[in-house]
């Protein structure tokens, strides 16, 4: 697994992974843990813990990360925030090797597609997931937040798929296959014309999301535009919904 610092040429698709809350249930309770670290960061920093809550959530809603916000507004250190939130979690405890995590992306068929992961978290988290879910190997190279870069994108914000395919050396955005567990994340994507976009979507189970208990799917609601954008609410489904790119 690579993190490629040049633009590469290569004419398969390629399928980008979200990590967090999708390649491991929310059942896990990470968001949880995270949440807490998040706010304990803000009280740290003087805020009453009402007002570490509410920008806590604000700064998530308006950027898709709290440290977004935290860097923009208050000009922290991105690197000490990773290494007392995202850094201190018991990924070791919460999480464990998914043999059919492992299984399904073994059966993607590679002379077809790239896999790729594209996260907002920091490579440290990121390599730290991929390895305790036994899938590290299965990973061909890594796109995630530069939080060494005070200037840094995210999802949902367009530069950063831009970047992605640069660093893949796409350009055909109708050749991105992209799952995520955040709807908005994924109907940036199918704005930008990435081809085949999946809504990872535990419905019913309580997780956090800035800060605040939320039940997932609960912003979702009939009527809804879900045109180019499919729902699934265990990752074994992309066998059904992406069928072409698995090994027949």
């Amino acid at each position: 697994m690579g993190v490629p610092q040049e633009e590469i040429e290569d004419e398969r698709s390629i399928v980008w992974l979200d990590i967090d809350n999708t390649l491991y249930s929310a059942s896990a309770g990470i968001s949880h843990a995270m949440g807490e670290r998040i706010h304990a960061y803000f009280v740290s920093m003087g805020f009453p813990d009402e007002e570490a809550s509410k920008l806590h959530h604000r700064y998530y809603s308006q950027y898709g990360l709290a440290i977004r916000g935290l860097v923009r507004h208050h000009q922290i250190d991105p690197l000490d925030f990773d290494r007392k939130c995202d850094g201190s979690l018991p990924l070791e405890d919460l999480l464990k090797p998914d043999s059919t995590l492992r299984k399904l992306l073994e059966d993607i068929d590679r002379s077809k597609v790239r896999v790729w992961a594209l996260t907002n978290a920091y490579y440290t988290h990121a390599t730290r997931v991929l390895r305790i879910l036994g899938v590290d190997d299965l990973i061909e190279g890594i796109v995630f937040c530069d939080y060494s870069d005070s200037n840094f994108s995210c999802k949902p914000e367009a530069e950063f798929y831009q970047n992605a395919m640069r660093k893949a050396g796409i350009r055909d955005p109708s050749k991105c296959y992209f799952i995520d567990d955040s709807r908005t994340n994924v109907e940036a994507a199918r704005r930008l014309g990435w081809g085949h976009c999946v809504h990872f979507c535990e419905r019913g189970l309580l997780h956090v999301e800035g800060g605040k208990p939320k039940y997932i799917g609960s912003d979702i609601h009939d009527g809804d535009d879900t045109s180019g954008i499919s729902a699934v609410s265990s990752i074994e489904e992309l066998r059904t919904v992406w069928p072409e790119i698995f090994k027949q």
